[in-house]
């Protein structure tokens, strides 16, 4: 069966310096794929790879057998079938939360304004935003920020979620209640990579863990193996340095 998603032998530099070394990588379509390791060991960089924000400098980026990364590709058809979240909310502060989700429809997908905003308030609802609908983004917690960027990217209706650290800038207390968004995409049967420094939710959530180390997947299993046994030694040290600082 063709993978959702398919990485071949990715390189990535940023002038000399090599961020992904020949990365390959298979998800298939409703599969949880969560990417772990230390900073700088090339997560984000893959994430904004897949969704065409990074050219790659040699191997190909598939999407249902398509290759999306030739030069020249228009990355916008793309985009509007992988959905991507990051650390930071990117709301446009002077649009209501609701108008923030209804944008990217009604503009790219050519929805009618009240189409868009029965859309918005969906997902909003769903959400747990709902009465934060008409709220402007400077008077919602951090959590629910991030809830509302994850609205957003949905209501695109995409076929696969990138989520690049999304609990990484949020006081702790806040965490539980954007993870158990992505719980319920999970659930839904969505498509995900994940970048995230949550060892326990990616042990629960994945179903494959990928240990990435220097830009390369050191480790690829699932979590009860690698968390509980890991292969490498490269990966047990990580671990035990998590586990050291609390984090597991």
């Amino acid at each position: 069966m063709t993978p959702k998603v398919r990485i071949e032998g990715v390189v990535k530099r940023f002038g000399d310096r090599t961020v992904l070394h020949d990365l390959s990588l298979d998800v298939a379509t409703s599969e949880v794929i969560c990417l772990i390791g230390a900073s700088g060991s090339g997560k984000s960089t893959l994430l904004r790879c897949i969704n065409l924000l990074e050219p790659i400098d040699d191997g190909a980026i598939h999407l249902d057998g398509d290759e999306i990364s030739e030069p020249g590709r228009d990355p916008d058809p793309v985009r509007r079938r992988i959905g991507m979240v990051f650390q930071g909310f990117n709301l446009f502060p002077h649009m209501t939360v609701a108008e923030n989700v209804a944008l990217a429809p009604s503009k790219v997908l050519g929805l009618g304004r009240d189409e868009a905003n029965a859309e918005a308030y969906r997902l909003l609802d769903r959400l747990a935003l709902a009465d934060k609908a008409d709220d402007y983004p400077d008077r919602l917690s951090g959590g629910q920020q991030q809830r509302a960027a994850i609205a957003r990217s949905l209501a695109m209706n995409p076929e696969v979620m990138l989520l690049d650290e999304i609990t990484s800038a949020l006081d702790p207390e806040l965490v539980g209640e954007v993870l158990d968004v992505v719980r319920d995409l999970k659930h839904d049967g969505m498509t995900m990579l994940l970048a995230t420094h949550e060892m326990g939710f990616a042990r629960e959530i994945a179903d494959r863990v990928c240990f990435l180390h220097e830009g390369q997947i050191l480790e690829d299993a699932p979590p009860a193996e690698l968390f509980g046994a890991p292969r490498e030694e490269r990966t047990r040290q990580f671990l035990q340095r998590v586990t050291d600082a609390g984090r597991m």
